[in-house]
């Protein structure tokens, strides 16, 4: 069995708030605030998309904001995201997920187990 990683929860959530203020001025139709937390279910890690904000972006500007939130946490944490790459996908993609009317944007999980401690 592989080795678990281990990643600071302070780390990650400021490499998680710090991609999301990247994506925002990339994408300036996503004004996001940071997020507080992290959401970690429907199978990704992600931050849940403001009802006022779904009529004015797209699927392509949904997953475009997404892969930059992931590709900017796998920056900050290598690690992490290491096993994930291969080399037809070498950077993490972003994830977007809708259920029961609910869109989370955010990246896959991680093959590997990762222990995210404070």
């Amino acid at each position: 069995m592989a080795q678990a990683t281990t990643i600071s929860l302070s780390q990650f959530t400021s490499a998680v708030q710090a991609a999301v203020k990247a994506a925002v001025q990339k994408h300036p139709k996503f004004r996001l605030e940071a997020p507080s937390g992290i959401a970690v279910s429907y199978l990704i890690r992600g931050i849940p998309v403001p009802e006022p904000l779904l009529s004015h972006v797209t699927l392509a500007e949904a997953q475009a904001f997404a892969d930059d939130v992931a590709g900017h946490v796998a920056g900050a944490h290598p690690q992490a995201f290491a096993a994930a790459a291969t080399a037809a996908r070498p950077r993490p993609h972003g994830a977007v997920i809708s259920v029961g009317g609910h869109v989370i944007l955010g990246f896959p999980p991680m093959p590997d187990a990762v222990m995210i401690e404070k």
